[in-house]
Formats: structure tokens, C-alpha cells, sequence
């Protein structure tokens, strides 16, 4: 049976410090929410900026149905091989519907303070915006439509990853969850 775990966390939480090591350790099959996002702004040459990512979030599923990420996500699973799959960056409840009715799903988040997420991100700079942000700018991305209703999601968890520790501490919960699966 296929182990698919959906991640969700706010950002530079730990998802993808998570799905690296399932990738690793378990030869996982990694899906971010928001690669069908980048790969859209990249083709048209638009900079990868949180806002932008949001705006083309917000235009698809407004276009195309509040699933839709879900929908290519579960589609990409179907047709792929492999034992564990993870789905990184779920971010409405809208996105976990579709995907929950799969066998072997299991609903993941992780939870990391404010101040670790902001050091996290200034160290990062994975999107064009953010290394040179504020404390007070951080907080305000929070307020997108986009941000909005991640910390809500945590309540509809099937397991909760504590991330403000060491990476070995976050490596034990996860061998955990996988032996449990």
C-alpha cells in the first residue's frame, strides 16, 4: 500500500526539510503545491515573489475549482511508482478534500514559532523577496489571501510535527510517523 503524506505548515516551517528527509531516508516522491506555480511564472518570465505565487494560486483556483492543485498532485501519484509519496505545502482545507479519499493518506502538520520561521526564510532566500524582509514585513505575507488559513488547517491534522528543535529531534518524528503508517 502507497504512504501519502500531505504536508502543511506556514512558511519555512519544515516542510521541505521533511520531505527531503523522507526522500532520503525512504526514497520518497516529492510534490510541492506551489511547482505548478513556479514553473508557470518561470514560462512567463515573471518573478517568483510570494506575491506572485498568490496572485496565480488565487487565478487558478478561482478559474479552474478550489481542487485543482490537489487534483494534478493525485493525478501525478496514479501514474507514478513508489511506496511514499508527500505532497508539500497544503495550504486550504479545499486542497487535503480531494486527496484524504486516497488510501494510505495521511494528513501532516508542522508547526514552528514565528521567530525560527523568520530566521529560517532571511537564511533561505528561496523566493526573490525574501532575504532582505523584515521581522514586521514577514508577519505582514501572512495577512494574503494565501496565508490566511494554514494555522486553521493544523485542528484537521492526523499527526503534528513539533519543529523548534534540533534535526535530529525532527528526523526521530518522522521515522516515527513512517513506522506507525
Amino acid at each position: 500500500m502507497k504512504l501519502i503524506l500531505g504536508l502543511a505548515g506556514e512558511a519555512a516551517s519544515g516542510k521541505g526539510a521533511v520531505s527531503k528527509y523522507l526522500q532520503e531516508k525512504y526514497g520518497a516522491k516529492c510534490y510541492r503545491f506551489s511547482d505548478f506555480l513556479r514553473a508557470t511564472l518561470g514560462v512567463w518570465h515573471l518573478e517568483t515573489s510570494r506575491e506572485n505565487l498568490a496572485k496565480l494560486s488565487l487565478i487558478m483556483r478561482q478559474g479552474f475549482g478550489e481542487d485543482v492543485f490537489s487534483k494534478a498532485l493525485s493525478r501525478e501519484i496514479s501514474k507514478s511508482e513508489g511506496e511514499i509519496f508527500v505532497f508539500d505545502g497544503i495550504r486550504r482545507i479545499s486542497d487535503i478534500e480531494y486527496i484524504k479519499t486516497i488510501e494510505g493518506f495521511k494528513f501532516v502538520y508542522v508547526e514552528t514559532s514565528l521567530k525560527k520561521r523568520y530566521e529560517r526564510i532571511i537564511e533561505r532566500g528561496e523566493n526573490v523577496d525574501e532575504s532582505g524582509k523584515t521581522f514586521e514585513q514577514f508577519k505582514k505575507d501572512h495577512e494574503l489571501e494565501t496565508e490566511v488559513g494554514i494555522r486553521d488547517l493544523k485542528k484537521h491534522a492526523d499527526i503534528v510535527i513539533e519543529n523548534n528543535g534540533t534535526l535530529e529531534y525532527l528526523y526521530e518524528q518522522i521515522d516515527d510517523l513512517v513506522k506507525d503508517a
